[in-house]
C-alpha cells in the first residue's frame, strides 16, 4: 500500500521500553540532527569542513542503542555532554573518501567528499568529536565542534516528501531496523517497476540467513524519487544520464564499481522520514554496486547477478564485512596493511588472530588452511582476501563476500551479521 511515510510513521515512533525512553529523553528529543560536512584531503591528510546543520522531524534509531560498542568502521563520531563529559552517543561508519585515500590519485591530488552525520537532536549542549583510524588501528581525533541548543543557524525547514511504498513492515520504526531504498534512474512512469525491483531484491536478502531468521526485526521502505532519464552514467562508455543522485559506474576507474558522490541529494530525499540504512537502487542491467558501513549501499536492479550483489553490498554496509576476493583487479594500493589486524570481522593478517574467529575453529584445522576440497565446509584460515592473494586470510573457501556461487554467507559472516542485528534491536 502506497502512502507518505510522514503521515503514518510519526504514529510509530514510540519506544517500547520505559526505562530506555527515560534515559533517552534525558538527553534527546524525538527530532534528529543532520550534520553536513566535507572530508577534504589527500593520501596522508584529512580535514573536516562543516557546511550546514539541519533539524529533521524524526530520528530512526533505537533509544536503547545510542552507544555503538562494535568498534567497526574507519571512522566514528561521539557526542559528549559538555557539563559532565559523559558520552551519550557513538556510531562507527565508513566513507568513500577513505577508499579514495588508498588510490594512486590520492598521492598526487586533493579531493573533497560530501557526507553527513545523523543523530538524535540533543536537549543539551554537546561536544561533537570525529575520529579516524590511525596506523596502529587505534583512533585519532580529526575534528571537534560544539553543538549548542540555542543555535538559531540550525536549519529547521519542512522537508520535501516523496511517495513511499511499504515493502516490508514489522512494527514501530523505533523498534525495527529501517532500510530505505531510493529510486535512482527511474522515471515517474517506471515507479511500478521500481516497487517490483525493490520487493524482488529485498526478498533475496530475507531469503538468506541470518536475515531470514531475523526478518521480523526489519522494515523496508521504497522512496519514489523521480529522475529525468532512465539508467545511470557509464563514463567509460561515454554514457551520461540526468538522474536524481548522479550515480555512476567507473568509480576510481573500476568499470563495475557503482556509487554516487552526490550525497547531499541523497540526504535531501530522505529528510522527511526515519531510517537506519540507505540503499540506492539503480535502474540498469549493468553489473555493479558498492557498500559502505553505516553510510550507503548501491546496487543495479536488473542484472542476473543483482540478487547476489544486493546481499553482498549489504554485507559491507550493514555489518562492515570486508571483501574476501583476491583475483579481481581494483584501483586500491595496499588497501589493508599487513602489519596490523583488520577491523573487519571476516579478514585477518594473523597479527591478532586470537581476536577473530580462532576460537570457532577445530583444533586440528591447519593455519593457514589449504584451499582444497577437503576443507570446503571448514572454518579455517584461507590465504587470499581483501584484494590480495598473499598475507590476508579469510574464514571460508567460499562465501558471498567472495563470490556468487557460494550461495550464502559463511558461518563467520553470518554470526557477524547476527551480532549487528542484535546490537541494533536491543
Amino acid at each position: 500500500m502506497k502512502t507518505i511515510v510522514l503521515a503514518f510513521l510519526s504514529l510509530l515512533f514510540i519506544c517500547d521500553s520505559a526505562f530506555a525512553q527515560q534515559n533517552y529523553s534525558k538527553y534527546f528529543a524525538d527530532e534528529a540532527i543532520r550534520y553536513d560536512y566535507e572530508l577534504v584531503g589527500d593520501k596522508e591528510n584529512v580535514e573536516v569542513i562543516p557546511t550546514q546543520i539541519k533539524i529533521l522531524p524524526h530520528w530512526g534509531g533505537q533509544a536503547k542503542a545510542c552507544i555503538d560498542e562494535l568498534n567497526l568502521g574507519n571512522f566514528n563520531f561521539e557526542l559528549i555532554d559538555l557539563k559532565t563529559g559523559e558520552i551519550i552517543f557513538r556510531k562507527g561508519f565508513c566513507t568513500l573518501f577513505w577508499e579514495w585515500q588508498t588510490t594512486a590519485e590520492a598521492t598526487q591530488n586533493r579531493r573533497s567528499f560530501y557526507q553527513a552525520l545523523h543523530f538524535p537532536k540533543p536537549l543539551i549542549d554537546v561536544k561533537l568529536l570525529m575520529h579516524q583510524r590511525d596506523e596502529s588501528n587505534g583512533w585519532r581525533t580529526i575534528f571537534v565542534d560544539t553543538i549548542r541548543v540555542a543555535n538559531y543557524f540550525m536549519i529547521h525547514e519542512t522537508p520535501i516528501e516523496y511517495a513511499v511504498d511499504t515493502i516490508l513492515y514489522n512494527g514501530q520504526t523505533a523498534d525495527k531496523i529501517d532500510i530505505v531504498i531510493l529510486a535512482e534512474g527511474y522515471r515517474v512512469s517506471e515507479f511500478g517497476k521500481f516497487k517490483a525491483d525493490s520487493k524482488r531484491l529485498s526478498d533475496s536478502l530475507f531469503n538468506a540467513e541470518p536475515f531470514k531468521s531475523y526478518q521480523s526485526r526489519f522494515n523496508v521502505w521504497a522512496v519514489e524519487v523521480p529522475s529525468q532519464d532512465s539508467g545511470t552514467d557509464v563514463p567509460g562508455n561515454r554514457i551520461y544520464k540526468n538522474t536524481a543522485f548522479n550515480s555512476h559506474f567507473y568509480t576510481f576507474d573500476s568499470p563495475r564499481y557503482l556509487t554516487t558522490t552526490d550525497m547531499k541529494s541523497v540526504y535531501d530525499a530522505i529528510d522527511f522520514l526515519p531510517f537506519d540504512h540507505i540503499y540506492v537502487l539503480v535502474n540498469t542491467e549493468r553489473y555493479g554496486g558498492g557498500g559502505f558501513y553505516n553510510f550507503m549501499n548501491v546496487c543495479s536492479a536488473d542484472n542476473e547477478r543483482s540478487p547476489f550483489v544486493f546481499c553482498h553490498e549489504f554485507g559491507h554496509g550493514f555489518a562492515g564485512l570486508g571483501d574476501e576476493y583476491y583475483t579481481s583487479s581494483t584501483s586500491y594500493e595496499s588497501f589493508f596493511k599487513k602489519t596490523i589486524e583488520p577491523w573487519e570481522a571476516n579478514l585477518t593478517t594473523l597479527v591478532e588472530f586470537d581476536s577473530k574467529w580462532k576460537n570457532q575453529m577445530e583444533a586440528t584445522t591447519p593455519i593457514p588452511t589449504p584451499r582444497d576440497s577437503s576443507y570446503l565446509q571448514t572454518i579455517g584460515v584461507f590465504e587470499g582476501g581483501g584484494y590480495e592473494a598473499k598475507g590476508i586470510y579469510s574464514p571460508a573457501m567460499s562465501c558471498w563476500m567472495k563470490e556468487r556461487k557460494a550461495g550464502k554467507f559463511c558461518p563467520i559472516c553470518t554470526s557477524t551479521i547476527e551480532k549487528v542485528i542484535l546490537s541494533q534491536t536491543k
